[in-house]
């Protein structure tokens, strides 16, 4: 039997995600990235506990490219970067329509320009253009309005300079032959490397944003 999920490989790993039995191929390069995969899938464990060597090297050269577009960010706007990126990575468009690195850039930017200017003492909410960007906009001020409403402090100041570098991301880290989410994949494959399995049923705010 073929794997469903890519048509030309032999199915032969069990997918608790989708019910299904999909080749090794999608499993591993889809996992987190495409397919929500549950804690206690064996093979998400299993990459966990033992990456192999090209794993490794893979997660050597991601954080190679991030750095440059993260290395100014303190610790809390690091935290904050890092929170935005699970909300992007828990985001589902209306429809069939998949978050490219333009909207993710687009949201980022606009929400950044609303912040920036509301510590400037201006109200003033920037809309981004594309449907999928607007959504994702609106999923950021739920998070922050989330954080806030647990009595955390986040300055605006500090949450723009952490949508910036996402910003900042999205625009410049795909090269020419990468797909239209290359930067959003890179960092949900670290997101897969740095949460705990258990941040999957429920990413939480660090407890240092939420403690004011």
């Amino acid at each position: 039997m073929l794997c469903p999920s890519c048509g030309r490989q032999k199915a032969k790993r069990a997918c608790p995600a989708l019910g299904r039995t999909i080749c090794a191929v999608c499993c591993g390069t889809k996992r987190i990235v495409e397919i929500a995969c549950p804690p206690e899938c064996g093979y998400l464990t299993a990459a966990r506990e033992h990456p192999a060597a090209v794993v490794r090297r893979q997660q050597q050269r991601d954080v190679a490219r991030l750095l440059p577009t993260i290395q100014h960010l303190t610790e809390r706007q690091y935290q904050l970067f890092f929170l935005f990126h699970s909300v992007i990575a828990r985001h589902r468009p209306e429809g069939f329509t998949r978050l490219t690195d333009g909207d993710a850039a687009d949201a980022a930017s606009a929400m950044a320009s609303t912040l920036e200017t509301a510590a400037r003492g201006v109200i003033y909410e920037h809309v981004p253009e594309s449907r999928p960007a607007q959504s994702l906009a609106t999923a950021f001020q739920a998070l922050l309005t989330d954080v806030r409403g647990q009595g955390g402090t986040i300055y605006d100041r500090e949450a723009a300079l952490a949508l910036r570098a996402i910003e900042e991301g999205a625009r410049k880290l795909r090269t020419a032959d990468e797909g239209p989410a290359a930067y959003l994949e890179l960092v949900a494959r670290l997101l897969q490397v740095t949460r705990a399995p258990d941040a999957e049923r429920r990413d939480a705010p660090p407890p240092s944003l939420i403690v004011p």
